[in-house]
């Protein structure tokens, strides 16, 4: 009982609120504990002391819809106006009944707790019966945490008793998790779709950066013609793409049908491939020639003419993309280093 001590310390003094239980049960209580935790309530005791008893007389205040082991709970945790230490598996106890009473007795510390025990302790056969008791008690929180789980494990949800129910006697819970169900499998289809996209333009980045090693290798600058010069550097990515670069130039120097009526689809690559080098490419900026072929033709052509919007929003993001590698492959600090672990660790002790 060391728990009630709060409680069981002030039941001595007279208590001048008596809280009645769905069961019959009446607690002993006093006005001024309650009142300062819950606004709800002190608007309710005041309520039944103006119907004629009197500020000195006792008063009864009706606590409904949750057995009376939760009320009990309720009081002392409002007569702790905290979880003490070694009050967890109370709250963990009732958790769903905490967060109902504190929702409606307005005592935002105890939904917050209630809310964090409930969602630590979610199984799938209680989601769906938590996503309706969420959403009545306005938790975010649970809420989500529910949808996720029906999105992870819906054989499980599905097969619940809460869900049957859900199908039979409330449609619209059912329609309502369904619809989240669809808004997960939407949005991780964009994501997919977003990291397909990112990973090109990284890939289109790396191959710009490659032109660069193959071609700055070489004494002088080569031609297509004469085939690519230098060797292959970094990493395995790097090499592959290299390597996939070469082979496709010296298609391109050998291949006679680029010339020809429709041309070749890889030789248009290739020309796709220094085109886009060209409007990437940052050495005339900084005064030093280019040594990837038709670098300086693109660039003369792309200030003649002006390019298209879509061309123009490829070159921006492979340009980020670039941008984006380079800070990743940057050697941080070992200070930084050290900060960034510190932060790390406190923001997951924090989360636990």
């Amino acid at each position: 009982m060391a728990l009630y001590a709060d409680l069981d310390a002030l039941r001595a003094s007279a208590a001048d609120v008596r809280i009645v239980t769905s069961d019959g049960q009446t607690i002993a209580a006093h006005s001024y504990v309650l009142g300062s935790a819950s606004p709800v309530l002190e608007r309710m005791i005041d309520r039944a002391r103006c119907r004629g008893w009197g500020a000195a007389a006792d008063c009864t205040v009706a606590v409904l819809g949750v057995p009376s082991d939760a009320v009990l709970a309720f009081l002392h945790l409002l007569y702790s106006s905290r979880v003490a230490p070694g009050m967890e598996q109370l709250v963990a106890a009732h958790g769903p009944q905490l967060l109902a009473l504190a929702h409606a007795y307005r005592v935002g510390w105890l939904k917050r707790a209630a809310e964090a025990a409930v969602s630590a302790r979610l199984t799938a056969d209680r989601a769906v019966d938590m996503l309706k008791l969420a959403r009545l008690c306005d938790a975010p929180r649970l809420y989500t945490r529910c949808a996720r789980l029906a999105d992870k494990d819906f054989a499980a949800v599905e097969a619940s008793d809460g869900w049957r129910f859900a199908r039979r006697h409330d449609p619209a819970l059912e329609l309502e998790l369904l619809q989240l169900l669809e808004d997960a499998d939407t949005r991780r289809a964009r994501w997919a779709r977003a990291r397909a996209s990112q990973e090109a333009y990284r890939q289109l980045g790396n191959a710009m950066d490659s032109l660069d090693r193959i071609f700055a290798a070489a004494d002088d600058a080569p031609s297509p013609s004469a085939g690519p010069a230098g060797t292959c550097a970094g990493d395995g990515d790097g090499d592959a793409t290299c390597q996939g670069l070469r082979l496709l130039m010296r298609h391109f120097a050998t291949c006679v049908r680029k010339v020809a009526p429709g041309g070749c689809a890889r030789c248009k690559r290739m020309l796709q491939l220094f085109r886009l080098h060209a409007s990437v490419c940052d050495r005339p900026e900084q005064d030093q020639p280019c040594r990837v072929p038709l670098c300086s033709h693109f660039t003369a052509k792309m200030q003649a003419e002006k390019a298209d919007k879509t061309w123009r929003l490829l070159v921006k993001k492979v340009t980020r993309a670039r941008a984006m590698a380079g800070l990743a492959d940057r050697q941080v600090p070992e200070v930084v280093a050290m900060s960034w672990a510190k932060y790390s660790t406190s923001s997951e002790w924090a989360r636990n």
